[in-house]
Order: structure tokens, then sequence, then C-alpha cells
């Protein structure tokens, strides 16, 4: 039986980086984000002037480890510390996870549809401007 996969389009991921974009210039620092869709390629990518090099791979990549784990790169942080269960998580996948708060998944009626990656701030920052992406099109938000 065929199953129908449902991802964000280009349209969704413009409109999600047009909030994260809003949401960084309130908070005054120039953002990395990255939107990928639900097989965790890249949609769309957005650098603002000014922002961190450093940064770019960093929202990349937390965009596609919330999408290849299902799960916000802030609570992946939280399991892969000493003595949680996935300590040493972020060594695996060829040492591309990104555990740093600022990634999550996207859900379109309770189903994952792509993920948001944000880098430049602080954590707490990044996780800010995520949850604007995804905001900007999510339905029943977990």
């Amino acid at each position: 039986m065929p199953r129908a996969l449902s991802t964000l389009t280009l349209s969704d991921a413009k409109q999600m980086l047009q909030a994260a974009e809003a949401k960084a210039a309130k908070l005054g620092i120039p953002y990395n984000i990255a939107v990928v869709d639900a097989g965790g390629a890249l949609i769309a990518f957005a650098r603002q002037d000014g922002a961190l090099e450093g940064s770019i791979d960093l929202a990349i990549g937390k965009a596609k480890t919330a999408r290849m784990f299902n799960k916000t790169t802030e609570y992946l942080a939280e399991l892969a510390q000493p003595g949680a269960p996935l300590f040493g998580i972020e060594q695996s996948n060829d040492g591309r996870v990104v555990i740093f708060g600022g990634g999550l998944p996207v859900t379109i009626d309770d189903q994952i549809v792509g993920a948001v990656g944000a880098s430049a701030g602080s954590v707490e920052q990044d996780i800010a401007v995520a949850e604007a992406a995804a905001s900007a099109i999510m339905t029943n938000p977990t």
C-alpha cells in the first residue's frame, strides 16, 4: 500500500525564513537559518548580513539533526550528557549530529514534515528564532 509523504514546500520554507528573520531583527542579532524537508534535505537557507560564518554549518546541522531524530536539539543535548541514555550521540552519523539548542522538527497536523535550525546567538535565542520560524506554519504544535 503506497504511503503519502507530507513535506515542507519552498513556499513554506520562505514563510518560515521570513518569520525567523523578523525574530532575529527583534533580538538585534544577524542569524543563519536553515529549513529542511521531511527527508532532511535543505530546502532554504538564509544568512543575514553579518551573521557568523561559523554558525552556517551549525544552523544546517541543527535542522538536519532535528529531522533525523524527530526531537529538538535542545532535548537531544539533555539526553547526551554523561550518564544519560544517548551519551555520545553527537559522534554518530559521521559526527554530523549537532546537539546545541536551536533545531526543531516542524509538524503540520501532528505529522513531522521537516525541521528548522537557527544559529548565531545564545542557545535560548537560537531556540526562540527556530520557534518563530516553525510557528509561522505549524498547526497543533507539540
